[in-house]
């Protein structure tokens, strides 16, 4: 019965996914042909794992850098209410036991084995080869079980019309979206995300991002050096994004 439905999910995902480009032949290089950038086209490598390490020990209280920066990256209006979109929320954590308390930016995870994407009934969720995970906005149907199967609470629907979008970054009413890891600018060429150089220019330098699979990296470094834990371990989710200090 597993072996059946994940047939008939792939299935699914293959079909709408052919309609999806057959109606926008344009898909993925929207932002190339808006805007005239020139993006990377080609498929995305198992070689690169991209991940992010954030240190608590440096993210500051009260800080909310990182955050601007990703709704300046990518479009999204800054005023915070019970249905507005958040990509990144810092969170407050403290320990009954001790007492201890740090801050943290949570985001979309980017699970090796991603829940979003064993339930989405369109295909619409997905993780590229190299790590990323994505929504198609073509083919998402705002049925929101992604956002129920998320344990960590990372996306949010859209409930309103977006105005004054950006080219390079498609959202519309009625889509599910999270943290995409600064795709745009991955498949532009960059090796930074937009909360990662917030972070650094704040001087607190506590998010390190790139390919986890390369040993030379220094996000890999520091994890060799340091160590780092998954939030909710015990999902066995493998986690693209890790924390020291918690």
């Amino acid at each position: 019965m597993k072996d059946f439905d994940t047939y008939r999910r792939r299935f699914v995902t293959s079909v709408l996914g052919i309609a999806a480009t057959t109606a926008l032949p344009v898909g993925v290089m929207f932002w190339q042909t808006a805007q005239g950038k020139e993006v990377d086209d080609s498929p995305a490598s198992s070689k690169i794992r991209w991940g992010m390490l954030v240190d608590t020990t440096k993210c500051a209280t009260g800080c909310n850098a990182c955050v601007s920066a990703c709704n300046k990256e990518n479009g999204i209006s800054g005023e915070v209410t019970d249905t507005s979109p958040q990509w990144i929320r810092k969170v407050n954590v403290t320990n009954p036991e001790n007492g201890y308390s740090f801050t943290l930016p949570m985001m979309c995870q980017h699970c090796e084995e991603p829940p979003c994407v064993d339930v989405c009934p369109t295909g619409a969720s997905f993780k590229r080869a190299d790590g990323i995970v994505l929504v198609d906005r073509h083919i998402c149907i705002g049925c929101r079980y992604c956002m129920m199967a998320c344990p960590y609470k990372a996306r949010s629907f859209i409930h309103q019309p977006v105005e004054d979008q950006l080219a390079e970054v498609p959202r519309g009413q009625g889509c599910v979206e999270s943290c995409t890891f600064c795709v745009q600018r991955i498949d532009a060429g960059q090796q930074t995300t937009a909360c990662q150089d917030a972070c650094n220019a704040e001087g607190h330098q506590a998010i390190f991002f790139g390919d986890l699979k390369d040993p030379e990296s220094s996000i890999s470094k520091q994890l060799a050096t340091y160590g780092a834990k998954e939030v909710l371990p015990d999902l066995n989710l493998h986690t693209g994004v890790r924390y020291q200090g918690i």
